[in-house]
């Protein structure tokens, strides 16, 4: 009984509490059974909790039955709670929220390619500001055009720092707020400056802060396409981005001559741009970043990280994606396809504005058809073109602009009066054709591009991309200068204009001499979407 008590005392004590006259099997069995007792507080309790139903049970039985006490099953028998319920809709609302922040972002993405695409309302009213205000010639206006772009090659520098430096936990939209506040300082100073020879350095100025807010813009906006591209079919938001590119592209061409023709004055049209430019602005501002890198986190070890060592990571990374013989090549070849051809686009304003004396509507409007021609060789890819190989595809498009560029050679020559056509009606429908046509030639390599980037690497690789494209269209005009000075033309005589023409169709067939550089089979079916 002892060594069943609770507060037994230890096992030496045990053999002191027997009779005297116990004989030795009897001490050998008191100090067997006290010996089997539990040493530690915790092994007496455990001992209890075993022993004590069956002590109630003897207890019970002996009790009357007005003094039973009931085992304590009430606890026992209460049902456990739900758990699961409320955690389901957690987990729904968080999904709702994160789809509609996603979406956010997504307004905040088409806005930005649409504003991008209005850029050339603007850019109409600023070629006559140029031309007429400051009475510019046709190569210092394609100068002026050409070294304004200047900012948009360093965007592999933004693409960089949006992959590896985060501003408020976030590493997108901090950015497309940043380009939409230099462009808004930008267009509203050029709004405010008075036309003069005086103030043409300030409005230099001006111009590259405008483009170097649109490169910051531009490299963030391709980041988040090709983040999200991941999680899509192949071509889809490469699509939607041309889409909306194109379709501010025609509105703000349509609108921009219309608007000029009317009002003759570009002021009013920097001043519109910039209150789009203000909307865009707070869009950003208010819209929180859901990206589908947030959630990997590449975010937690760069926040963690040094500037120092994140830029370079970051740089390295570059290096190691460009090094890549499935990227480097394709990127050689679209690169040096623009930059061998030559182009007069600042002579063929002035020989369309000065020598044909067409209406600053008409130019506008041959803007809008050159989108529209955009518009649908994007659906047709997303439709059809894109289980076409790409190098024959590439092909295909290289001849088509070769033979688009033959068109103003019509023009310059009036062959389109010995048919019957207005010149009006020849500039609207094939003076953009072939601006059209190299505009589409982008988006194969986008899509190619967003199915090799490496992971964390988007916006720097995208950003190189463009880059590049810019820096061979500054060759490309510097070339076309040279030209147009080579073959003696001029705001007076355009009479050696079609030979400069000839010359560039010619020029854009030599790329096909390195069309190898252009993966043979590959078509946008062979990318593999990856689920999230």
């Amino acid at each position: 009984m002892l060594c069943l008590s609770p507060c037994a005392p230890p096992p030496h004590l045990h053999l002191r509490l027997l009779a005297p006259a116990a004989t030795a099997k009897n001490a050998r069995r008191a100090t067997t059974m006290c010996l089997g007792m539990p040493r530690t507080p915790e092994e007496r309790r455990a001992r209890m909790r075993q022993r004590l139903p069956k002590f109630q049970d003897s207890s019970s039985a002996a009790a009357p039955p007005a003094l039973k006490v009931p085992a304590p099953t009430a606890p026992v028998a209460a049902p456990a709670p739900e758990p699961v319920a409320a955690p389901a809709s957690r987990t729904t609302a968080e999904r709702r929220g994160s789809l509609r922040e996603m979406r956010r972002v997504w307004w905040v993405c088409g806005v930005g390619y649409w504003v991008q695409g209005f850029r050339c309302f603007p850019w109409l009213a600023l070629n006559f500001h140029l031309t007429r205000g400051l009475g510019l010639s046709p190569a210092a206006l394609q100068l002026v055009q050409n070294a304004g772009n200047l900012p948009l090659v360093a965007k592999p520098l933004f693409g960089v720092l949006s992959d590896a430096v985060y501003i408020g936990r976030a590493h997108r939209l901090p950015y497309i707020s940043i380009g939409a506040l230099l462009q808004l300082i930008a267009w509203g100073a050029l709004a405010i400056i008075p036309v003069t020879g005086d103030t043409f350095p300030t409005q230099m100025a001006c111009i590259l802060i405008g483009n170097l807010g649109a490169s910051v813009t531009e490299v963030v906006s391709d980041a988040i396409v090709t983040e999200f591209s991941r999680t899509q079919k192949a071509g889809v938001l490469q699509s939607y981005a041309f889409i909306a590119l194109a379709a501010g592209s025609l509105l703000g061409n349509l609108s921009g001559g219309y608007v000029l023709l009317r009002t003759q004055e570009p002021k009013i049209m920097f001043t519109a741009f910039s209150v789009l430019l203000g909307f865009q602005l707070a869009l950003s501002l208010s819209t929180k970043e859901t990206l589908p890198s947030s959630q990997e986190n590449s975010r937690s070890r760069l926040v963690k990280s040094s500037l120092t060592s994140n830029l370079r990571k970051q740089f390295s990374n570059l290096m190691m994606a460009i090094s890549d013989d499935r990227i480097f090549q394709p990127l050689t070849w679209i690169m040096t396809s623009f930059a061998v051809v030559p182009i007069l686009s600042g002579t063929m304003f002035c020989f369309q504005t000065q020598y044909l004396k067409l209406d600053p509507s008409v130019i506008g409007l041959s803007k809008v058809v050159g989108q529209l021609m955009v518009l649908s060789l994007t659906v047709l890819y997303n439709r059809y073109l894109k289980r076409i190989p790409l190098r024959r595809l590439i092909t295909g498009v290289q001849i088509m602009y070769a033979l688009g560029v033959l068109s103003d050679l019509v023009l310059v020559k009036q062959i389109n009066l010995m048919f019957g056509i207005p010149n009006e009606i020849h500039v609207l429908c094939f003076s953009a054709l072939a601006e059209a046509i190299a505009q589409f030639k982008v988006l194969p390599f986008s899509v190619l591009l967003s199915s090799l980037c490496p992971p964390g690497c988007e916006g720097s690789l995208f950003a190189f991309f463009t880059s590049g494209l810019v820096f061979s269209a500054i060759l490309s005009g510097i070339f076309g200068v040279g030209l147009s000075t080579l073959i003696g033309v001029s705001s007076l005589d355009y009479s050696s204009l079609p030979l400069g023409i000839l010359l560039q169709s010619l020029a854009a067939l030599l790329p096909l001499g390195w069309i190898s550089f252009v993966p043979e089979k590959w078509t946008a079916d062979d990318k593999v979407v990856i689920k999230r």
